[in-house]
């Protein structure tokens, strides 16, 4: 599978990630119809935990946002389960709740070794970049060895959408 011509996948690569905290929500269903829901809540969270942290003198930038796809490309879309991630600092240990029906927890989310390629172009046609990346994994003689984790670095309103999609892998 070729990338469309609107679409460029950079490099692979293989790198050490630390540890995150990370505030997030979990769904089910087509991203394009159930992320519209579940994100206010997220964004409200950390923004609300942004601005206590600023009442008392300590900052933090939200960072992009982080989603994990465990069954993304094994169920039809709209079966999808959904975890979006937003880093938070670590010495957090509570999370205010800004949407009611929709819980913003706090997980750690682990990485060690993880292996990621920046995919530039629409999320719809990303499969070409998800393909290069496992055969890059399969060459440089690891395995993947966790979730589709993917990394927006825009928002789908960006003229073009640029993507960081990466697994953590161990060796062979």
């Amino acid at each position: 599978m070729t990338p469309p011509k609107s679409a460029s996948i950079k490099e692979p690569q293989i790198l050490q990630m630390p540890s995150q905290k990370m505030a997030v929500v979990y769904m089910k269903g087509d991203p394009n119809m159930v992320m519209p829901e579940f994100l206010p809540a997220l964004y409200g969270s950390v923004y609300k935990l942004k601005f206590e942290l600023k009442k008392k003198g300590a900052e933090f930038k939200v960072d992009k946002l982080r989603a994990r796809w465990p069954n993304a490309h094994l169920v039809p879309k709209d079966e999808w389960l959904g975890i979006c991630g937003l880093p938070i600092p670590e010495d957090t240990t509570s999370i205010p709740q800004k949407v009611s029906g929709i819980e913003v927890k706090i997980e750690q989310w682990d990485y060690g070794t993880i292996a990621q390629v920046l995919y530039i172009g629409p999320y719809s046609e990303e499969m070409a970049a998800v393909q290069r990346l496992h055969k890059f994994i399969e060459e440089s003689g690891y395995e993947i060895a966790g979730v589709h984790e993917e990394e927006y670095l825009t928002g789908p309103e960006a003229k073009v959408q640029k993507t960081i999609i990466r697994y953590p892998i161990k060796g062979e």
